[in-house]
Order: C-alpha cells, then sequence, then structure tokens
C-alpha cells in the first residue's frame, strides 16, 4: 500500500496538472497505516504537492491539503523543521485558510519538539508569520498561531525571540488591526505570562500587561467587560496575584466596584469584576479577601436580590465558589440573618427560575452543603444543617421534585445535591424519615440516561461509604446500598424467562 502510494506520490510529481493522480493518492493513503507510511519518510518528495497548492483551484487545494496532512503526520518533526522551512512559510501567507491551518497545526508539532523548536526559532521570518496569523479573520487559524506562540516561550530562548527582537514590534503593529485582534493578543500575553514570575516579567516589561491594565480600569464599559476575564486568567496564578496587588489593580477594580452604583452601564462589567473577587477569595483567603474588600460580598448580596437573570446566576454562581471550602463557609456564616435570607432567595429561584439559573442555584446548594467527613465538627453540622433548613419550607421534597422534572440536567444537579449531604447524620436522618425516599435512592427504573445513572450511583456510593449509616438507615437499608454499589451504576436485572413444553 504505501509503495503504491508512493508511485502515485511521482507520478503527481511528473503531471501538470494531476486531478485525478490526486484523487488516487487520496483514496489510497486513507487505507495506509501510518506506521508504513512513516517506514517511508525519507522518499517523500512533498515539494510538487506544496506547489499544487498554489493554482487556483479549489478541488486540488482541498485534496493536496488531505494529503499534505496525512504524509506530513508521518515526517519527523525535526525533520520538516530542516526541509520544509520554505513550504511552511509560504503556507502561512496562502489565501486558504484550510492551508494555514494545515501549516500552522504542523508548526504545532514542530514546536512540541525540544529539537525542532530550536529550527523554527531560527527562522525569524516564520515567526513573524505566525504572529501575524492572530490578525487573520478566521479564528481557527488566529488560535492554533496563539497556541504556537504560547509553547514557544516556555522556553528561555523563546521568550528571548519574542520580547527581545523585532518581533515584538511585530505583534504591537497586529494589535492595531482592530479590537477583536487587540484581545487575542492580550489573550496570549496573559497565556504567556500564567506560566512563571519570569514569563510574566518579560511580558510586563513588553508594556503589554500594562497596556491590557490600563483598558481594564479605563471608562470603556464594554472593553473593561472583556479584559477583567483576561485578568482573572492571570489572577489564577500565584505570581499573577502579586503582581496584580502590588500594581494597585485589585485595589482599583474594588472601587469600580463601588461606583458602578453611579453607573448606568455597571451591568455590563459588574459580573466580570464580581466573578474576578469571588475566584480571588478561593484562591487565596475567603476572610482576608473579604475582610479587605467588604464592597465584594456587599454586592454579591445585592445582586442575588437583583431581578435580572444575568446578575442572580453570577451572584449564585459567587456564593458557591465562596461557600466551596469551610473558610469561605464560615464567613458566609458571620453574615447571619442576611445569609438565611439569601439561602432562601436560592431556594426560591431552584424551584421558580428558567432550567439553566435552576440548575446554577442547584449546583451552588450542593457546592454551600458539603463537608468532608474529616471536617464535620459539631458547629458546622449544625450550620449546614441549619442552611438547609433555610432554603424552604420542606427542601427534602423540594429537590425530589425537581429531580422528578423531565430535564436530565435538573434531575442529575438535584441528586448533586443530596449527594452533597449524603455522608451527614442530620441530612440520613431526614431522608430515612420522608416516605419513600430510600426506595428512591435504589430504585434504577427513574434514571434513563448515563450521566442521570453515574449521578445516582455517586449519591448511593456516598451513602454506603458513610460511618454513620448502617446506624441511622438500619442493616437491611444499608445491605441495598451495598448490592447496588457492587452492581455498578449500569446493572439491569435481569428478566426470568420460563420455557413451555412444546413452544417453538
Amino acid at each position: 500500500m504505501a509503495a503504491q502510494a508512493l508511485a502515485l506520490l511521482r507520478e503527481v510529481a511528473r503531471l501538470e496538472a494531476p486531478l485525478e493522480e490526486l484523487r488516487a493518492l487520496h483514496s489510497v493513503l486513507q487505507a495506509v497505516p501510518l506506521n508504513e507510511l512513516r517506514e517511508q519518510a525519507a522518499e517523500l518528495r512533498l515539494g510538487p504537492l506544496f506547489s499544487l497548492l498554489n493554482e487556483n483551484h479549489r478541488e486540488k487545494t482541498t485534496l493536496c491539503v488531505s494529503i499534505l496532512e496525512r504524509l506530513l503526520q508521518a515526517m519527523e518533526p525535526v525533520h520538516m523543521a530542516r526541509n520544509l522551512r520554505v513550504d511552511l512559510q509560504r503556507g502561512l501567507i496562502h489565501p486558504d485558510d484550510s492551508v494555514k491551518i494545515l501549516t500552522l497545526s504542523q508548526i504545532g508539532r514542530i514546536v512540541e519538539n525540544s529539537d525542532a523548536v530550536t529550527e523554527i526559532l531560527n527562522n525569524a521570518e516564520l515567526l513573524k508569520q505566525i504572529v501575524y496569523c492572530i490578525g487573520g479573520e478566521n479564528l481557527s487559524v488566529a488560535k492554533a498561531a496563539i497556541k504556537s506562540l504560547s509553547r514557544i516561550s516556555l522556553t528561555q530562548a523563546g521568550l528571548e525571540a519574542l520580547f527581545e527582537s523585532n518581533l515584538l514590534d511585530d505583534l504591537k503593529s497586529v494589535m492595531k488591526t482592530n479590537d477583536i485582534v487587540r484581545y487575542r493578543v492580550y489573550e496570549l500575553i496573559v497565556e504567556i505570562s500564567s506560566v512563571s514570575p519570569e514569563s510574566l516579567n518579560y511580558c510586563t516589561t513588553s508594556g503589554l500587561v500594562t497596556q491590557l491594565l490600563r483598558e481594564l480600569t479605563g471608562e470603556d464599559v464594554l472593553v473593561r467587560a472583556t479584559c477583567i476575564e483576561m485578568v482573572t486568567s492571570l489572577a489564577y496564578t500565584y505570581h499573577g496575584r502579586q503582581y496584580l496587588a502590588q500594581e494597585g489593580v485589585i485595589d482599583q477594580i474594588s472601587n469600580i466596584i463601588v461606583g458602578a452604583d453611579s453607573d448606568p452601564f455597571s451591568s455590563f462589567y459588574l459580573p466580570g469584576f464580581v466573578k474576578f473577587f469571588g475566584n480571588l477569595a478561593v484562591m487565596d483567603s475567603p476572610q482576608q479577601i473579604c475582610e479587605r474588600y467588604p464592597i465584594f460580598v456587599e454586592k454579591v448580596f445585592e445582586m442575588i436580590e437583583s431581578q435580572d437573570p444575568t446578575m442572580i446566576g453570577v451572584a449564585v454562581d459567587t456564593v458557591g465558589i465562596l461557600g466551596s471550602n469551610v473558610e469561605g463557609k464560615q464567613v458566609l456564616q458571620k453574615t447571619g440573618t442576611r445569609f438565611e435570607r439569601l439561602l432562601m432567595r436560592i431556594g426560591h429561584q431552584s424551584k421558580n427560575a428558567p432550567v439553566e439559573l435552576k440548575i446554577r442555584c442547584l449546583d451552588a446548594i450542593s457546592s454551600l452543603l458539603y463537608l468532608p467527613p474529616e471536617q464535620q465538627t459539631d458547629d458546622l453540622l449544625r450550620m449546614t444543617e441549619s442552611w438547609f433548613s433555610s432554603l424552604s419550607r420542606d427542601p427534602l421534597e423540594l429537590f425530589r421534585g425537581i429531580s422528578s422534572q423531565p430535564f436530565p440536567e435538573l434531575h442529575c444537579a438535584a441528586l448533586k445535591v443530596f449527594t452533597a449531604i449524603a455522608n451527614q447524620p442530620w441530612a440520613q436522618k431526614l431522608m430515612f424519615n420522608s416516605p419513600g425516599f430510600v426506595e428512591y435512592v435504589v430504585d434504577r427504573s427513574v434514571e434513563h440516561d448515563k450521566a442521570s445513572k453515574d449521578a445516582k450511583y455517586e449519591l448511593v456510593k456516598a451513602l454506603a461509604n458513610s460511618k454513620t449509616i448502617a446506624e441511622i438507615f438500619g442493616n437491611p437499608n444499608y445491605l441495598r446500598l451495598r448490592t447496588y454499589l457492587s452492581e455498578g451504576p449500569y446493572y439491569v436485572k435481569p428478566v426470568s424467562t420460563t420455557a413451555v413444553e412444546g413452544a417453538e
């Protein structure tokens, strides 16, 4: 098969307009295993195929791209980087986006290889063309270029090539294309900055991080909304958070939230700013962040009371994030009756809101109520029990009702709430004393799709593995749970059939 493909490849090189041969080669290549092609890789002469890409013929271009994609996969990245430099450069400036995507995917393979990436770093023109691909209209081309440049910058040599050469001027030039392209460059800079303090230093010295932060705190509300997402990504790293704090950016974001009440356009950026603080609190210390920036907690409570579903959704997500660890739960508990009212509001929304918001409410409730066994002190158990009872007059029935609705996502989200409290003794007593609840848990006929079966299995596992379950549920029910657990999530009870004498 591989020999036949090579013969066809030579035939393609010999002819002027080899459309039939291209079709035949394309067909044969689909059947040739990649390892066979790798054995013949040294004999592959791809120049004619790359030349055919320059002809303005749609079918030829499509066939050549598909054929090259297969053949290039058989080549070692080092061999490709050394022998196809000119072809790769031409591919990046080709008018057809499929050719650019093919080229960038192969450059992606090269930059992943520590021996081959040096060839790219020594090719200033190729690097320049990769940078200019960020400015193209096709998002897939831009994303592939960003990914390659981000990978290149993982080495010292890559950082120097990108930030200590004319390439930085090219990057700044590309940014001027339009707003969308400018944000793409910011995305690349944040990705590089997030790798290490040294990478961040290169990016800040370039002036591009400063430019991003200036836009974040500027007057354009739409720009703010876009920039805060990138700054939040930077804050996921410890060195990123340190930098933002040192530069006074966190204080500035807090001040903008303070002034949001008098800004009629604050709804554009406020959700992103609140999310930023929610993530910051969990990654650092919920108590320190909430004490230092009280406007953050205040705004979350305000947003929950809003009539705007977008605001409510962000506030609910943020409460869920904040209450995902014990320190965050204690911060919320300190707000007293105000938090109880917030829980009532979330409970109300989980029953009456549109489906998407219901699911977000249920996810937040799961996050708030979950306590790992090693953290189940008497005080914390009393707290989660109190929170649960604040959600509704009869929370257990509320979530059972939601789980019976004909939406798999809702069903799973309600089961997740039960799973979150399943290892807490007060919840086990509620479940045991609720008529029909134990039967509901072990009934396999309720769940029909894989996600629901998995969610039910997680609930059974959480109950069965609890140290207090046998005492509270009783041994017969405990054994039913263990049986369910051992049978797995997808067990189907065999249907017995009776043979009738004389039946065919």
